[in-house]
């Protein structure tokens, strides 16, 4: 746990059961959590709170999650926060675009807290070149499954 302590995790979702969960889990881990509901409120967040990872939903109200991973990986003072998409999307489509876009990772709701947990370890002690790698074999592999 020594790891996550001091590590900020900014959760955006406008399901309040989900930022519940989310916080209850990871600050047990030992990670600091910020909340916002709305995409706008989620840049702004990033701006201001540089977080350490952002686990985003696609579907939020105003701003959609696709264009606050687009913002943050635009802005070069920002990108090289991982976001982690957290979605009841499982589609194909809809993993291929996060992977596209530049997630460092996709998980799908429902999702177990031990999963949370571990897929935030993982990518919080991946270097960036690492991460680049790792997202473009995904995204390869999706491709493939998705043309067969």
């Amino acid at each position: 746990m020594a790891a996550t302590v001091g590590r900020r995790v900014l959760v955006v979702d406008d399901e309040a059961d989900v930022r519940l969960l989310c916080r209850v889990n990871l600050e047990f881990e030992g990670y600091e959590v910020s909340e916002a509901t709305d995409g706008e409120t989620a840049i702004a967040e990033v701006r201001a709170g540089r977080p350490d990872v952002v686990l985003l939903d696609v579907s939020l109200p105003g701003l959609q999650g696709w264009d606050v991973l687009d913002a943050i990986k635009a802005d070069p003072a920002l990108r090289h926060i991982p976001v982690v998409i957290v979605s009841a999307r499982a589609r194909d489509e809809d993993q291929i675009r996060g992977w596209s876009q530049g997630a460092a990772d996709y998980i799908t709701k429902p999702f177990s807290p031990l999963a949370l947990s571990q897929v935030l370890q993982d990518v919080l002690a991946t270097e960036p070149a690492e991460e680049e790698r790792r997202r473009r074999m995904i995204l390869e592999k999706l491709q493939l499954l998705r043309n067969t």
